[in-house]
């Protein structure tokens, strides 16, 4: 993939409609994700100009490496925002996307999220901010749900410090725990992996939440896990979807099949949606996650946003109760959602899948919220 340089120049004004788009593409930031992203971001583009642009006038995406990093993140916002673009799409990170999302915020840009669960991407309700992706609080609770159906009640999560994997035990806790569940947990980062099985056994804990990023300590973890004879009826479970891209097959092979985690996919794609994962596929040169088709989604919204209302920034922030668009994923449409403080697609589908042990490749839907 070709690099993306922050200071790349852009078309004069006039000569196209720019969006800014905020992708992970260098480490530490997950890779893969912003890939995927990226690609979905940039399909939409290519559909809508082909379909006569916005008001015949081209999209053009102004593209931001955030590298995982929250200031680096602000930045971009504060870069974009000067060059003049009139809206900001995108992001994976949940604490990048917050980040971006309170500048967004006090600058007065419109910041559509692609990717980022979070609840709280705002300290304060704003019209500026809207997301796609459906926040944390709902699809742990399904991820929750799937696990006491399993009868996994005597969870353990190993966690690496950050606001989003507290936030996720968190939910995780608040849900089992009335339910008869437990919850603990281990800090990945002081914690060999060996000494996590142990405490696994002596706890008696039924099932491993990886909350950690790749490829360490998540991959040496899963690993120790597997390897343990103490731990062979353990299941193990990533709710944040590490195992939805190719980096975790390769890394961890057969250690890295029957893994549960959540993806933001429907039963079945819409006709648009099977179109676009087919050439999805081909750009990509594998399977495309379900974080391509957010991409996608994300322009497609905007784009009907921007045709409808122009490119002024207060009318696009205006907009966001009565914007709807037909995704790849389903009728898109934004509303307030109690407790979330930003404009919310309320019916995002959810489910909890694996890679099936028999077919690596495959992935098995275990259950849908």
């Amino acid at each position: 993939m070709q690099p993306y340089d922050r200071a790349m120049p852009l078309r004069d004004p006039g000569e196209s409609v720019r969006i800014g788009a905020l992708v992970p593409l260098t480490r530490p930031g997950w890779v893969p994700a912003g890939r995927h992203l990226l690609a979905g971001l940039e399909s939409a583009v290519r559909d809508v100009n082909a379909g006569g642009g916005i008001a015949g006038t081209p999209l053009e995406l102004a593209v931001r490496d955030t590298a995982a990093d929250p200031r680096q993140a602000e930045a971009a916002v504060e870069e974009l925002a000067r060059l003049g673009v009139a809206a900001v799409a995108g992001e994976y990170h949940s604490v990048v996307a917050r980040a971006a999302a309170t500048r967004a915020d006090a600058l007065g840009l419109p910041f559509l999220c692609s990717s980022a669960v979070l609840d709280a991407l705002t300290d304060r309700p704003t019209d500026w901010v809207a997301r796609l992706s459906p926040p944390q609080s709902r699809g742990w609770q399904v991820y929750a749900d799937f696990l006491l159906r399993a009868g996994r009640d005597r969870i353990a999560v190993a966690a690496e410090p950050s606001v989003y994997w507290a936030s996720g035990a968190r939910v995780l806790r608040e849900y089992v725990t009335p339910r008869g569940g437990s919850v603990v947990e281990l800090d990945a980062r002081a914690l060999s992996p060996a000494a996590v099985c142990d405490e696994l056994v002596d706890q008696r804990r039924t099932v491993l939440l990886v909350l950690a990023g790749l490829p360490d300590p998540a991959v040496s973890m899963v690993r120790s896990v597997r390897r343990d004879p103490r731990l062979a009826q353990l299941m193990i479970g990533a709710p944040a979807g590490q195992p939805e891209f190719t980096e975790w097959a390769a890394l961890l092979g057969v250690d890295g099949v029957g893994i549960p985690f959540l993806r933001y996919l429907p039963e079945r794609l819409t006709p648009l949606g099977a179109r676009v994962g087919a050439a999805l596929r081909e750009q990509l040169a594998e399977a495309p996650s379900f974080v391509a088709f957010e991409g996608y989604d994300t322009v497609t919204l905007l784009a009907e946003v921007l045709r409808a209302h122009g490119t002024d920034r207060s009318r696009i922030a205006a907009a966001w109760p009565h914007a709807a668009a037909d995704g790849t994923r389903g009728r898109i449409r934004l509303s307030r959602v109690p407790g979330i403080d930003v404009w919310q697609w309320a019916g995002a589908p959810i489910q909890v899948v694996d890679r099936d042990p028999a077919q690596p490749d495959r992935l098995r839907v275990l259950h849908t919220g």
